[in-house]
């Protein structure tokens, strides 16, 4: 099965509303980045945190994506996961897309453990056999033992993130989103997290992932994405990218 996600002319904006034009422009250069200010088609004011972007990417890509606070990264992403419409353009997916942009996202506090997997698993498309499959797995990796059995809201924080994060991490999914790479726990733990990650990683077919950590982006991504006020600025070899990324940042 071919997998491949693609945006054309994608563009997306945000009304405003209750501020003045001046006073929204002065928090956003304060911000130091956040999109550009205009107006839409209905002459709403609004910021234009996506501007005619256009990107394709294929199976085996691992791209990142690049930027200042503000460019647009985020947005991007979550075009891309379907969770924002864009006000014009398309978007095309092709394959099953997961997103670790909020993994803690479909958790219910009052369910147990138990029943936050499966209901967390149907989420994200696993069937209930599946879920069953890879629940003996989930449970050795949260090391959360009877607290599986416990309701969520008995939880520390860490606690519902390891939970959480093993149930993202369970399938092979065609797409992969990520906002920022995903840490959490004691320095065991963390190396734990590390490796699940990576392995998720190797076993999806597209990676898109939006940090700051440039040595983590050259290390685990091979194309990279340079956005600034919501618009393509470079695009190419993650290493010449965040080449041009370091000289603008001078």
């Amino acid at each position: 099965m071919s997998v491949e996600l693609r945006v054309q002319g994608v563009t997306v904006d945000f009304p405003v509303y209750s501020l003045g034009a001046r006073s929204l422009k002065n928090r956003l250069l304060h911000r130091g980045g956040g999109g550009n200010i205009g107006r839409d088609a209905d002459d709403r004011l609004c910021v234009r945190a996506l501007d005619e972007v256009t990107l394709v990417f294929a199976r085996d890509d691992r791209v990142a994506l690049i930027g200042r606070n503000g460019a647009g990264k985020t947005t991007l992403l979550r075009v891309l996961a379907g969770a924002y419409e864009p006000t014009r353009g398309q978007v095309w997916r092709q394959g099953q897309t997961a997103s670790l942009l909020n993994v803690s996202l479909g958790i219910d506090l009052e369910a147990t453990g138990y029943e936050n997997i499966l209901m967390k698993g149907l989420l994200l498309g696993l069937t209930p056999d599946q879920i069953q499959e890879r629940t003996g797995e989930i449970e050795a990796f949260t090391e959360l033992g009877d607290y599986l059995a416990m309701p969520v809201h008995t939880y520390s924080a860490g606690m519902r993130l390891r939970l959480a994060f093993a149930v993202c991490t369970c399938g092979n999914p065609d797409i992969l989103l990520m906002d920022e790479w995903f840490s959490v726990g004691d320095a065991a733990f963390v190396k734990k997290v590390r490796q699940r990650l990576e392995e998720f990683v190797d076993r999806t077919g597209i990676l898109v992932l939006a940090s700051h950590n440039l040595t983590l982006l050259k290390r685990i991504c091979t194309k990279g994405v340079l956005l600034e006020g919501g618009r393509i600025k470079a695009i190419g070899s993650v290493e010449a990218v965040v080449d041009v990324y370091q000289r603008e940042s001078r």
